[in-house]
């Protein structure tokens, strides 16, 4: 683990508490089109885009890709129940380990597969983003677990792989860090044991957010 010049974070169960609304608007979506969706699923497909994960369900349960009109009428109800729940609380510690890492001069990026509309203007609220800055499932043909969103925020830093570094909560967001050949810490913030996230490679593994940003600020 060398000195790194730029952090690549994930945003659901990093950066807010927000896994627990997911799985709820994940379930009472494909449940109101008499879809079956285990709340561990969320926490397994974690990262994929939108429409990655209701292909995946049609998949597993029906043998085919849903439709487009299938996949804007699920997607499009969980994006109503997203807005009708409260606002997910920012994890403990990371707004002042973001803060710190920039006064280091180190460059912050926001990768996430989810593109719902407040994305933009809540991570400039909390955390002081800029749209340069997140890549978001609007950006990506690939989401994850392909390599795609981070060779994204890689290509934006001007970085090497070597100078970058990834915090991710979730198994397919380790596979698609990994398959980009970053070192990546994970942060098991979810209901999942350890082993999902171990078992992609992850570099190194932390239960709370003090640890993880004793870890990265002694990184950079």
């Amino acid at each position: 683990m060398g000195k790194f010049k730029a952090i690549f974070f994930d945003m659901d169960g990093v950066l807010y508490d927000s896994m627990p609304i997911h799985e709820y608007t994940w379930v009472h979506s494909f449940c109101a089109h008499g879809i079956t969706f285990e709340p561990e699923q969320a926490y397994i497909n974690e990262g994929r885009t939108g429409k990655g994960t209701i292909n995946l369900v049609f998949n597993q349960q029906f043998g085919r890709n849903a439709t487009e009109r299938e996949i804007s009428q699920i997607y499009g109800l969980k994006t109503v129940l997203m807005q009708a729940r409260p606002a997910a609380p920012v994890m403990p510690n990371m707004q002042k380990l973001v803060s710190d890492l920039r006064k280091k001069n180190i460059d912050i990026f926001v990768v996430t597969g989810s593109k719902q509309p407040s994305l933009l203007q809540k991570l400039s609220r909390d955390y002081g983003f800029d749209r340069q800055h997140i890549v978001s499932g609007a950006d990506v043909e690939h989401g994850k677990p392909d390599p795609e969103p981070y060779l994204i925020a890689l290509n934006r830093s001007g970085l090497s792989v070597d100078e970058c570094a990834v915090v991710e909560n979730a198994p397919m967001g380790v596979q698609s860090a990994k398959a980009a050949n970053l070192f990546t810490f994970a942060i098991n913030t979810g209901k999942l044991e350890d082993h999902y996230l171990t078992d992609e490679h992850c570099d190194l593994i932390f239960h709370d957010t003090a640890e993880l940003a004793e870890a990265l600020l002694k990184s950079v």
